[in-house]
């Protein structure tokens, strides 16, 4: 990022104040922020000081009764036979190189099948085997790399 905003101090009626607004570098460096507005109520400043951290389990819980949505199959483009499993309930990334195969599988294969399950979209998704746990969500929103402003797809967050 070019500009580090921390909007505080707390969430909900805790919150509505910038608590910190600065290049990423002025956050890391305790001493010489006469050029930045960091408040000492900055969470975001104390965490990436390491003033405060949040320890990593040694051990994650497995929720057994998790569900999960799950693509088995892809095959378009340059994916072979692919199976996706995403976690429902948690924040899941899709990462890979250039060119490995991430927007045919999620943009070209999963959004088009959950579309055409809760929108009814006629647009047809790439080859895949089969798809389950649709059953377990009530609805899709895409948001993707279009410019925000004027479009239900923006959201403070972006």
């Amino acid at each position: 990022a070019d500009l580090l905003a921390d909007i505080g101090p707390g969430a909900g009626e805790y919150g509505g104040e910038v608590v910190a607004i600065a290049e990423p570098h002025l956050f890391l460096n305790g001493h010489d922020r006469s050029n930045a507005f960091i408040s000492p109520h900055s969470l975001t400043a104390k965490y990436l000081t390491g003033e405060d951290s949040i320890e990593v389990p040694k051990t994650r819980i497995i929720d057994k009764k998790q569900k999960h949505l799950i693509l088995k199959g892809a095959r378009g483009n340059n994916l072979q036979n692919v199976t996706l499993d995403i976690p429902l309930g948690a924040f899941t990334c899709i990462t890979g190189v250039s060119g490995s195969g991430k927007s045919t599988l999620i943009n070209e294969t999963l959004a088009p099948i959950l579309h055409r399950h809760f929108n009814g979209s006629n647009i047809l998704p790439m080859p895949y085997a089969d798809v389950e746990g649709l059953d377990d969500l009530d609805k899709v929103i895409e948001i993707d790399q279009s410019p925000i402003g004027r479009t239900p797809r923006s959201n403070p967050a972006t």
